[in-house]
Parts: C-alpha cells; structure tokens; sequence
C-alpha cells in the first residue's frame, strides 16, 4: 500500500509539472509582445525572403498596387458625391 501511495504521489507531483509548464507556455504565446513579435515576424517574412535576405518585389508591388487602388477609389468617390 505504501508503494502504491508513492507511485500514486509521484504521478500527482509529474501532473502538477506538466501543467505548469503548459500554463507557462500559454502565458508566454498570449504575451502582447510575443503577439506582436509574431506579426512583425510574419509581416517581415512576407516583404522579405528569409534564406536571402532579399526584399520579394512581387508581393510588395501587390501591396503598393492594392494601397493605390483604394486611395484611387477614394479620389473617384469623392469627385462623384461633390
């Protein structure tokens, strides 16, 4: 009975662990600084290739073009409704 009062203790005592470190980890993604390190991350990877640390022209002329194509619609839209 003692060694399964052991056994059962130190199952409780490895439970306990593993869930601190997974509400450690949880605390640390939900982070805003994690957050946000993410999506500079993510955007930077976006506008700039990783393995050659060269800008990706093709997908920031997507985003120049698309950014020209709203201000174009406003400018439209505004000579219209005058």
């Amino acid at each position: 009975m003692g060694n399964e009062m052991n056994s059962v203790e130190q199952e409780l005592e490895e439970t306990r662990e593993r869930l601190a470190q997974t509400i450690d980890q949880l605390v640390y993604r939900a982070s805003p600084k994690t957050i946000v390190s993410r999506q500079v991350a993510a955007a930077k990877g976006y506008f700039v290739d990783a393995s050659t640390g060269s800008p990706r022209t093709d997908n920031i002329l997507k985003v120049v073009g698309g950014v020209a194509g709203v201000v174009g619609l406003f400018v439209v839209v505004r000579k219209v409704a005058s």
